[in-house]
């Protein structure tokens, strides 16, 4: 990176070959004045003296995950930060997190995003937009609603980085924004042209004019990107050009509403005049809407208030817009406090800052590493960290002193990679969000699955947070946690069945207590929700067993430590021994399959079984009829895939799939048939399970298959969603590691860098992961033999306490798998083997 702000933004009317002397007569002027000659001259001055070259930021590249279904968040924000400024597009399909690298329209630029999720399109709240005149100016000849306004952008002209997003638009506007905590600052660059071209085609029976005079109205749309909004208020000061407002809005994956407020100030031109919009009914005269404000209320679809401008000084205007969940005046304090200068520069440094801080404990030997490398592994960190968000301060529904975090979506999708990725690497803030996760238990009676905007999101599987909270405690997080209700809470999931378990806490819990699964035709009716699912929730609802166990365990409840441990067994009653993987393509009627046999299967309430295609649900076969509101007993994700969920005793599921050899066998069947689909998280814990059959280097075989092909620098460069927690994927894997989430458990293979640390949660110290003898074409990747702080070391797992206390963990390499990790006493554990 060149400096705070970019040194490649296009601007169409720049000319490069400027003599330098004239560059520096520029340069005197200030740099908010966004004038290209004085950024261009910034970033050659900062190129001549020498970026640091261990400077991770550049390889940072936030646009990667914008197509293909990615639904990444590219767009400026802190860590963890509330306000998420982007350009908002018109791609419905693929602008759940605002903005898609393709050619579909600019609609605007929200304040709020969610990132990485799946499903409708989430937050987009509250978008500017900005013409640079309208047709006569006459403001009633601008466009206003969403579908109008909608623009180009300029080919390639999206540039983001840690902090800072900016594109082009062919309105000749150019826009840049970057964020505090609760506050989005937005440069509108201008053109400084009189006039302007004009850059819509014919609407309506107006003539199209060529030019409009270079008089800037920015407006702000009330709306959302999934257009949920009901009532509202908005009000625009019409001598300093202030707009506040609000209104409800609805979560894009679970029930209720949420209110969301703004405060927008204007910097760098005189007012012209002022007003308010309801669709395409545009005024001068009404400088309020909506019940709070005014008399009118607000009717659904685009509206919102405006300003416009005299002819800029200095090509720019600067926005300021604070966000709040819990009132107006409290955006209005939130952007005063953050951004009370107006300096954009300084925001993008401090952005910066926050981020190589974070990214600061690791440290990466980039020797031979390619550039695409490089980029797959920090983008991915960064990504880890845009979500759940801080709305500490921000919760209008309870008070409280404990921290609150929000856009949990989902608990799922995160609890097995990305959750124990930030224990290691970010364990004060992974801290917070357990205590945010037991507060939401005392004050809504249920741990969340799912949650977005202050709401109740959908439960896709199992009490998933249960997960959460177990890793937490086992590897020891306390700052500031009461473990004894949270164990409470854990407790509840088990036992007490909520009246909407839809979006909370567990179903069929009768049932599952009664007959050790939960039966395809479960006839519950202790609460309500769907009835589907029922071999993805009984693996799952196993496996929270076996959490809740373990923190019984760690807390001295010994009765209740045998009995979620007994429970932990119930996914053998799912076990149908004889089921074969065939298949008819509904298309051509032909049978095919494969040898294997033996799958998890649906069981009725009488004992006997059900079926489903083994491989439904899968890239191969009827992939997509599998989801929350669809039939079938699986989760996204097929009965080939749910047959490998017992991570609480993989022994006893190899000796069911006839001995470890049988059981690689089938493993590396189900990766290279087809039917495995990384873009889904429990889809990542297969690719190291080859560790249990005492063969690891088929784990470092695969993984090595996955990235780059799969998990790459390109825009579409992860395969599914990413839920923040495909970045954690890539992570663990570039580091040589992965987590068997709940328990502690990290499988290793051989790192992809020379050597990286990380350092330990004291600050003191360092954990260090080395190949030996690195093979920077990947040619040697099987783990030879191991030492752990000069003693050999044996085991193809690692505890905890590594990445607590420190050291040294040190690999030799070679082109062949070897007899490391393959003996019994060096597999990880398992309930039937007496090692957990």
């Amino acid at each position: 990176m060149a400096g705070p702000l970019l040194t490649t933004f296009p601007r169409r009317r720049r000319v490069l070959a400027v003599p330098l002397i004239v560059l520096l007569v520029w340069a005197i002027l200030p740099i908010e004045g966004f004038n290209p000659p004085r950024r261009l001259l910034f970033g050659l001055t900062t190129t001549l003296a020498g970026k640091s070259a261990d400077d991770v930021l550049r390889f940072v590249d936030p646009l990667i995950g914008t197509v293909n279904g990615g639904h990444v968040f590219p767009g400026a924000t802190l860590p963890y930060g509330m306000a998420k400024p982007v350009a908002d597009t018109n791609n419905r399909g693929e602008a759940a997190a605002g903005f898609v690298s393709d050619d579909s329209l600019i609609l605007g630029f929200g304040q709020l995003h969610d990132s990485g999720t799946g499903g409708n399109p989430s937050m987009g709240n509250f978008q500017l937009f900005p013409h640079p005149g309208c047709p006569e100016d006459d403001f009633s000849r601008c466009f206003f609603t969403a579908s109008q306004r909608a623009t180009a952008r300029i080919n390639d002209s999206a540039t983001a980085t840690p902090g800072y997003f900016a594109i082009g638009l062919n309105n000749s506007v150019d826009v840049e924004m970057t964020a505090t905590a609760h506050t989005s600052l937005f440069s509108f660059n201008f053109p400084v042209e009189a006039e302007v071209p004009f850059a819509y085609g014919a609407q309506g029976d107006e003539p199209v004019p060529k030019t409009v005079p270079n008089s800037p109205l920015i407006l702000m749309d009330l709306s959302d990107l999934g257009n949920t909004r009901s009532g509202g208020d908005v009000l625009v000061n019409a001598t300093t050009g202030r707009m506040q407002g609000g209104g409800k809005f609805r979560p894009s994956f679970g029930h209720g509403q949420y209110s969301a407020y703004f405060c927008a100030d204007f910097q760098g031109a005189e007012i012209r005049r002022t007003g308010t919009f309801m669709q395409a009914k545009v005024t001068d005269s009404v400088q309020a809407l909506g019940d709070q404000y005014s008399d009118t209320r607000i009717a659904h679809g685009s509206a919102g208030s405006w300003v416009q401008f005299d002819s800029t000084p200095n090509n720019q205007i600067l926005a300021r817009v604070g966000v709040s969940f819990v009132s107006a005046t409290q955006a209005c304090r939130n952007a005063e406090r953050e951004i009370p200068d107006f300096q954009f520069s300084p925001v993008v440094a401090a952005s910066e800052d926050a981020w190589r801080d974070k990214l600061s404990v690791i440290k990466a030997d980039h020797t031979g590493l390619s550039l695409d490398s490089l980029k797959t592994f920090w983008s991915g960190l960064y990504r880890t960290m845009l979500s759940p968000q801080d709305y500490t301060g921000e919760n209008p529904l309870w008070k409280s002193d404990e921290p609150y975090y929000d856009s949990f979506y989902c608990i799922w999708d995160s609890f097995r990679a990305q959750h124990p990725l930030l224990t290691i690497i970010d364990p004060e803030t992974q801290t917070d969000m357990v205590r945010a996760l037991i507060d939401i238990y005392k004050f809504e009676g249920k741990l969340p699955d799912c949650r977005m905007s202050f709401s109740k999101g959908y439960t896709q599987g199992g009490s998933n947070a249960d997960v959460v909270l177990a890793d937490a405690l086992i590897k020891n997080l306390t700052r500031g946690i009461d473990w004894a209700l949270g164990y409470e809470a854990v407790v509840s999931d088990a036992e007490d069945e909520p009246a909407d378990w839809s979006t909370s806490g567990r179903g069929g819990i009768e049932s599952w207590q009664k007959l050790g699964y939960i039966p395809v035709d479960d006839d519950d009716t202790k609460g309500s929700g769907p009835l589907t699912r029922s071999i993805s929730r009984t693996v799952e609802y196993a496996y929270d067993d076996f959490a809740i166990a373990l923190m019984a365990r760690e807390l001295g409840h010994k009765a209740d430590e045998t009995k979620y441990l007994e429970r932990s067994h119930n996914w053998k009653n799912l076990w149908q021994p004889e089921f074969e993987d065939s298949y008819e393509d509904p298309a051509t009627g032909t049978v095919g399959g494969s040898k294997w046999k033996g799958f998890m299967q649906p069981r009725l309430q009488n004992g006997t079984f059900s079926d489903q295609t083994a491989r439904m649900c899968s890239p191969v076969y009827e992939q997509h009829v599998c989801y929350f509101d669809t039939r079938h007993s699986t989760y996204e994700g097929s009965p080939w895939l749910y047959s490998f969920y017992v991570p609480q005793d993989m022994a006893s599921l190899i000796t069911l799939m006839d001995g470890p050899a049988s059981f690689v066998e089938r493993l590396d069947y189900f990766h290279s048939s087809g039917i495995n689909y990384m873009g889904n998280e429990p889809n990542f814990l297969p690719a190291f399970q080859f560790h249990y059959a005492g063969r690891p280097g088929r784990s470092a075989y695969w993984v090595h298959q996955y990235i780059p092909s799969l998990f790459n620098s390109s825009i579409a460069g992860i395969p599914g969603n990413d839920d923040c927690a495909m970045g954690a994927f890539s992570a663990f894997a570039f580091m040589g590691f992965f987590p068997v989430a709940g328990q502690n458990v990290y499988l290793l293979t051989p790192p992809m860098f020379r050597e990286v640390s990380i350092k330990t949660p004291d600050g003191k110290g360092w954990a260090t992961l080395r190949n030996a003898n690195f093979d920077s074409k990947y040619t040697d990747i099987y783990i030879q033999s191991a030492k752990l702080d000069g003693k050999v070391y044996t085991k193809n797992w690692i505890t905890h306490d590594f990445f607590v206390k420190g050291g040294v963990l040190e690999f030799v390499v070679g082109p062949k798998e070897s007899e490391w990790g393959t003996r019994k006493e060096d597999l990880p554990p398992s309930l039937s083997t007496g090692t957990i």
